[in-house]
């Protein structure tokens, strides 16, 4: 579970991130859980994008992929969301350092 102070600190490296996940007509497939959990592992931290033409709100995708790729809501704005997880595995200046309480 974030705290406040860490869901704001990954809320500023959200908001520089790079939009890699798109999320369309067909909803949340297989495909789409795979990719999130992929960039997830390699990078911890990912943005995605609700088309317009979804089926889901961005609310809805950010809580589903949330509980199929085990991680952490960290900010859903508009048709965007922001999704973290720790990785462990990753060498130690590549893994987000989070504040302490």
């Amino acid at each position: 579970m974030l705290t406040s102070k860490q869901r704001a600190q990954l809320r500023g490296i959200g908001s520089r991130a790079e939009t890699i996940v798109h999320i369309g007509k067909s909803g949340i497939t297989d495909m789409v859980i795979k990719q999130v959990q992929d960039a997830l592992t390699a990078r911890e931290i990912i943005k995605g994008k609700v088309l317009e033409s979804a089926p889901q709100t961005s609310r809805e995708a950010c809580d589903a992929l949330v509980e199929l790729c085990d991680a952490e809501p960290v900010q859903v704005i508009g048709s965007k969301f922001v999704l973290y997880r720790p990785n462990p595995k990753l060498k130690p200046e590549q893994r987000i350092r989070l504040v302490k309480e």
